[in-house]
């Protein structure tokens, strides 16, 4: 008996919105350590891109991979990055593809920060989308997923999507979970992107 499945609802729902699904593939343990690597799930997440369509087509294109730096280089994205930052009870924060500890900043604008959209969203519950910056305008390739109601943030950070759904919830919450050094959250075992891309 086959077992097949129709299209993703929610995913469907999302695109009926006029916003896109990008995911990740989480995985904990080396990268060297491939036998040793334990799978914790995708998140999918839904990208506003009616409302924040500048922040969105940067994460977009970070996930597909589809941007270099120039004709001649490779492209770069969140393929191979990790979850730099574990704070429990607040968020999950990665995107530091270039330094992997939080302290790289590129975009697809001309490879700096850029400006923050606007604040339309807030960071009213678990599971919100929103860009990592270091002040005022100065977005880049990081970001942070909400682990709860974080309203101290709002207007600063700009949120630009969601989780999804729940067992993209489920594995948000097996990162939140991992054991970290410090108190500046640097996971123990470092979580991984191993496959991320557009759905």
């Amino acid at each position: 008996m086959n077992n097949i499945s129709g299209p993703d609802q929610a995913v469907m729902e999302a695109i009926g919105r006029g916003n896109k699904v990008v995911f990740f593939d989480i995985a904990m343990g080396d990268a060297e350590d491939t036998e040793g690597s334990v799978a914790l799930g995708r998140i999918k997440l839904e990208l506003f891109v009616q409302d924040c369509p500048k922040t969105c087509e940067n994460f977009r294109q970070f996930c597909t991979g589809e941007y270099s730096l120039s004709p001649s280089s490779p492209p770069i994205g969140y393929l191979n990055s990790t979850f730099h930052r574990i704070l429990k009870d607040f968020m999950i924060q990665g995107g530091d593809f270039l330094n992997h500890d939080g302290t790289g900043k590129t975009s697809i604008y001309n490879g700096t920060s850029f400006a923050d959209e606007n604040f339309l969203h807030k960071h009213d519950q678990p599971g919100v989308l929103s860009m990592a910056n270091s002040g005022k305008d100065s977005n880049g390739c990081q970001f942070f997923i909400t682990c709860q109601k974080c309203d101290w943030l709002d207007g600063k950070h700009v949120v630009f999507g969601k989780v999804l759904d729940e067992s993209s919830m489920l594995t948000v919450r097996k990162c939140e979970a991992a054991p970290v050094i410090g108190s500046k959250g640097k996971p123990r075992i470092p979580l991984r992107v191993v496959q991320c891309g557009e759905l």
